[in-house]
């Protein structure tokens, strides 16, 4: 029989429950848009609707290695989050803000 995970979890260690928190924080940090969107509990049905479009508009938006940045940040922003793009430096890391005045109308899939 299954056992539960919250009763698998209490068995651990504090520190094993440390280091497992810790892993998914890491594992919830790096993440293509599907696991992302299935992480937010959303189904390619769901955010068609959001987004108004139909479902394989979803799916091959998924798959795209190259988009622009208003059809990310809108697939984002249904999903209920908000696009940042960052710079990373050996000295540091800067937010570039030109993508954050593009109009709403910019936000549809393409």
């Amino acid at each position: 029989m299954a056992k539960k995970f919250a009763s698998l979890r209490e068995a651990m260690s504090a520190q094993a429950r440390e280091q497992s928190r810790a892993l998914a924080d890491s594992m919830l940090k790096d993440m293509p848009l599907h696991e992302l969107r299935q992480a937010r509990g959303l189904s390619q049905q769901d955010l068609a609707k959001l987004l108004n479009v139909q479902q394989p508009a979803i799916a091959r938006l998924e798959r795209r290695t190259d988009m622009y940045l208003s059809t990310l940040r809108g697939h984002i922003q249904a999903m209920g989050g908000e696009l940042e793009i960052l710079a990373k430096f050996p000295d540091g890391v800067v937010r570039i803000t030109n993508f954050s005045t593009l109009d709403e109308k910019d936000t549809a899939p393409r």
